[in-house]
């Protein structure tokens, strides 16, 4: 038995031996496919490279690398020849073909392919605008979260500083008991209320700061409605309020947007060929309409462009809504598959090449691989464009108009109590310190500490 295994082990080294020297000076085909493989100057980087000089390191081979002639995938053209990166490998004019090839039946009909290196389905990206859900609160959209947060900060400030002139301000501070002191807390947030539905709420600040105050909460009330109700109205009359499409049947069933896919790619034969009824009329639909489209970047940029879904493996749609982000991609994925090496039928690499590929899986390589080429972040200009709905940046202005205004009353009303503590000093002949302490304390101290004392004014009276 030990000498049985031990001459499977010599055949299976000197079968090794064997491929690693005919596999010397490979020539590969591969495809421009951002970011499976692009062009950086005269030489050429994705991951499909680095997944290649990987298998590269760990068989023992060489390799010349070339792009496709025809930039195609692989597909079999209407006299029966196949055409693209499959064609070069069945014409003998490439030992390998490492790209985003999906691994089909027709396709293992006339080559060999490994297990593959990358798992993915089918999905679709469009424009945001067209996947939206309609929302409860349709009525918040006008304005995002951030704004909305924006907006009760500002109301809650300005509550508070038309209190705290109402106390400061001697103008506004009743001097009697008699008297009611008309900003309470309560109070003075009812009339800010008031203001901001347009409606008014009386009285109003006698004290030239109270009114600085009052006159700049209206002018911020006043523009930040016509801004939100201009907003709603664009967003109410959007001729996009009713397209909701979240799946492949919503897709399906509206004509008011047009979708496509590769023409002649693996994803056009899934529909082609598939019993479902939904993807049948897809098909059709892209048939009819020959909403074909040459490549995938020609798809994302007429999805970005807008009232078009592009179809194709979401691997690579992910990478375009990382990069762009007024594209979102559908939930659902169909029709999974994987990206595989492609062979000549019967080439004793493939089995090696499978070996390789399942080790660098289970050491993690290809993730980090993923992660590498599959990083990336929004870019700038799209990044504004990801929401209608309008951000606090967008009225920056306003806000510092109404911060400006609540900072100047406050000042003025200090001034006044400060002009006021001077002249009693004046008159009694007191410190101004003490007086303005008396007076704080007065405003903001225990009513009945303040009571108490009136009533032991009054007996010495």
């Amino acid at each position: 038995m030990k000498g049985y295994m031990s001459l499977v082990v010599c055949l299976a080294a000197l079968t090794a031996c064997s491929i690693t020297a005919d596999a010397k000076d490979l020539s590969i085909t591969t495809i421009k496919d951002d970011p499976y493989t692009m062009s950086r100057g005269p030489e050429l980087e994705g991951y499909c490279v680095d997944l290649l000089a990987m298998l590269s390191k760990k068989l023992g081979f060489k390799y010349k690398l070339h792009l496709v002639k025809d930039n195609r995938y692989g597909a079999m053209d209407s006299s029966g020849n196949w055409q693209g990166m499959i064609g070069e490998i069945i014409k003998g004019e490439a030992d390998l073909a490492v790209a985003p090839l999906t691994l089909t039946a027709v396709r293992e009909q006339v080559v060999d392919m490994t297990t593959p290196f990358m798992q993915t389905g089918l999905g679709f990206i469009l424009h945001k605008d067209l996947a939206s859900e309609e929302s409860t609160f349709s009525l918040m959209s006008p304005f995002s979260t951030n704004m909305w947060v924006g907006v009760l900060i500002a109301f809650l400030l300005t509550g508070l500083c038309m209190f705290l002139v109402g106390r400061v301000s001697p103008t506004e501070w009743a001097e009697s008991d008699t008297e009611e002191h008309n900003f309470t807390l309560l109070h003075s947030f009812w009339y800010i209320t008031g203001a901001l539905t347009l409606q008014g709420a009386g009285p109003h600040p006698k004290a030239l700061s109270g009114r600085l105050i009052s006159a700049i909460w209206w002018l911020f009330a006043i523009l930040l409605l016509a801004c939100y109700f201009g907003n709603f109205n664009i967003a109410l009359h959007s001729s996009n309020k009713h397209i909701s499409i979240m799946s492949f049947e919503d897709l399906a069933n509206q004509d008011v947007i047009d979708y496509g896919t590769v023409e002649s790619g693996s994803t056009m034969m899934f529909f082609k060929y598939s019993n479902n009824p939904v993807y049948r009329r897809i098909y059709q639909h892209m048939e009819r309409k020959k909403s074909y489209v040459q490549s995938m970047e020609e798809g994302v940029r007429r999805t970005q462009e807008g009232n078009f879904a592009f179809i194709g493996e979401a691997v690579s749609l992910d990478l375009a809504v990382a990069r762009y982000c007024k594209l979102t991609r559908s939930q659902e994925v169909i029709g999974m598959r994987g990206y595989a090496i492609a062979a000549p039928l019967g080439s004793p690499l493939v089995k090696n090449l499978t070996i390789a590929i399942l080790q660098l899986s289970e050491s993690g390589e290809l993730t980090y691989l993923r992660d590498k080429w599959w990083a990336s972040s929004c870019m700038g200009a799209d990044r504004a464009q990801t929401s209608e709905a309008l951000q606090p940046s967008d009225l920056r202005g306003l806000f510092v108009l109404l911060g400006l205004g609540l900072a100047v009353g406050l000042l003025l009303a200090v001034i006044e109590l400060l002009s006021r503590a001077r002249n009693q000093a004046k008159d009694g002949k007191k410190s101004c310190c003490s007086v303005l302490t008396s007076e704080l304390n007065r405003r903001f101290g225990s009513g009945g500490e303040s009571a108490e004392q009136d009533s032991l004014d009054k007996n010495k009276a």
